[in-house]
Parts: structure tokens; sequence; C-alpha cells
């Protein structure tokens, strides 16, 4: 798979993303801020989210929109997207500046004509939120653009998971990466089940990742060492500014924190190999092997008195030492 000029497959850093979703709290200026403290922050891409009000949801009243449960408690749903949603009009200049910070920039669409918004502005990817998972025409639709699908998982039932992937591939693209996600906003650690990442790739033959709510970087390098190759935080530059996703976000320092230890894991994961490095193989000078830890005659035998398993490892293989018990010592 290929973002802007960001290869992701088994061998590359994992690809990280600063989600700014609501996290601009309705002013250009905090985006745009938002946009340079990601880059500073190590991230490889910012992401956003296009919709309104009126093409995510209905403006109703009954009950049905109205949300509980959640830190949104008691909102209707048309009331917080039209507090959360990025104006559209802003998306040009915010792909803009992404491009001069060496950013990679994409949206996830959540209907047609937020597709074509994007698409207008050559969008080099797009994310399937994790309650679109079961919007199959939206699916086909954004599949047919020919570009990589990220697609997160955080509601999906296995059928959902098989069905979404079947739609991309009915439109000719099999260039789709599934995030394990947990849709809890924040979501709980023990809830995070990062072993999955490593199934999702195995069992659909996919890149996968992470998409994270939960509070810190533990999940994120948890994921790492279990094969993540994608990882996306919510991001903001100051919770102070507010919103309605700030709570769950990672500010500057968290974020930058989050990157050191997820390349970190990266590092100290590793490839399998049994071979030793250079400083690996002079380290074993301090090994075990045998020694005569007395003085003793020609002639005499090998005893486990005088004859020891110590450090350093310029002697014999320990493996021999039953073998020279009870041996005399011009046998050796």
């Amino acid at each position: 798979m290929k973002i802007g000029n960001f290869t992701i497959d088994d061998k590359s850093p994992v690809f990280i993303i600063a989600e700014l979703s609501a996290n601009h709290n309705g002013s250009l200026d905090n985006a745009l801020a938002t946009i340079k403290a990601a880059k500073r922050a190590g991230a490889d891409c910012i992401k956003l989210q296009t919709y309104t009000a009126d093409t995510i949801t209905l403006d109703s009243d009954k009950e049905d929109f109205v949300i509980k449960g959640t830190i949104w408690d008691g909102k209707k749903l048309h009331t917080l997207y039209q507090e959360a949603y990025t104006p559209w009009e802003w998306h040009e200049q915010i792909y803009r500046v992404a491009k001069e910070e060496g950013l990679i920039c994409f949206s996830s669409p959540f209907d047609k004509t937020a597709v074509d918004l994007l698409e207008s502005l050559n969008s080099p990817a797009y994310k399937i939120a994790s309650f679109e998972i079961t919007d199959i025409p939206l699916i086909e639709y954004v599949a047919s653009k020919g570009k990589p699908v990220i697609i997160s998982t955080g509601i999906a039932r296995q059928e959902d998971i098989e069905l979404a992937l079947d739609a991309c591939h009915r439109m000719g693209n099999y260039d789709v990466a599934l995030l394990k996600c947990t849709s809890s906003y924040p979501a709980p650690i023990e809830e995070a089940n990062m072993c999955m990442v490593k199934d999702l790739a195995e069992r659909y033959n996919v890149i996968s990742g992470l998409s994270d709510h939960t509070m810190g970087s533990t999940v994120p390098v948890v994921a790492t060492v279990f094969g993540a190759k994608i990882i996306e935080k919510h991001f903001i530059i100051d919770r102070a500014i507010g919103g309605p996703d700030a709570s769950f976000s990672m500010n500057e320092e968290e974020f930058t924190a989050m990157v050191k230890a997820v390349r970190e894991a990266e590092k100290a994961s590793g490839i399998i190999d049994y071979n030793l490095t250079e400083k690996q193989a002079k380290g074993r000078d301090f090994s075990r092997s045998l020694y005569i830890a007395e003085d003793i005659k020609a002639g005499e035998l090998f005893t486990e008195k005088n004859l020891r398993s110590v450090r350093p490892g310029f002697g014999l293989h320990p493996k021999y030492y039953n073998q020279l018990l009870g041996k005399k010592q011009q046998s050796i």
C-alpha cells in the first residue's frame, strides 16, 4: 500500500496518523496550527473528517437521534455534528498547508458528495470510520476511486468486515487495510484486545493497524509489537480549547512521547534471527567455559573440585564437563 510518498508494508515504519477530527473547535486558525503541531510531534499524516450535520444524520428530536451512554449523553446527533464538522471550504487550505509541512493529508468521507469533494483535492487515500463499516454503498463508491482504503472495525462483527472487504473487491480495489478499534470515548484499556491486530492481518491477508481511543501510549506500543503498520490517534494542540473530542485526544507533548515510544517499540521488536551481532558475539567472552580450578599433576583424575565451569568463555565448552570427570589429565 502506498499513500502519497509513504509505502506501507511489512518492512516499513509504522504510518502514524494524527486525527484532527473536531479538534479545531470551529476555528480554521486552530486547524492550521494543529497541522503544524502534528508535524513537530512526529506524525506522518493529518486526517480529517468530511461531512456536514445534514449529510451524516437527520435533524430530528426523536429518541433514536439523541445520544445515550457516551460523553455526549443527551445531545442530539445533529447538534453534535453541527459543532464538530470541518467546514468544506477549509479543506483546500488544510490540504495545502499539510503538504507545505511535509504531511500527507486525507479524510474520512461520510457520503458520496464528500468523496467527490475529496476527489477534487486529489486525496491520496480514504478512511472508512468505524460506524460507517456497514454502509456498503459508501464503501463501494470510495473503493471505486482506486485509492487505498483504510477501514476501522470498531463496531464490526466478522460478517461486517467480510462484507466491507467484498465491497472493495467488487470494485476491483484490493488496496485495503483494517484497523482494530474500540468505539468508546475514551476506550477502556482492558477492551483494546491488541492480539486482534495480528489476527486481522493473517485472517484477511491485509495490512492491519490501530485506531486508538484509549488514554496514553501503552496501546499503540502494544499494537506495534503485534505488527500494526498504521496507528491513528486523535490529536489536539491544547485540550483547553475544548470541543467534542478534546477529552480523549493527545496534546503535542503526549503525541510526541507516543511517537517516540512507537519508534522504540519498532526497533525493539526486530526480526527473527538466531545469528549474533558483532556486539552480541563479543558478549560470549563472558559466558561459561571449563577451567582447571586447582593445580593437578599429570595422571590425576578430573573431579568436581578441580574442574569447574566458570566465567569467562575462553576455555573448553561446558558440554564436555561430564565426559571429562574421572578422566586423567593427560587424556584431554
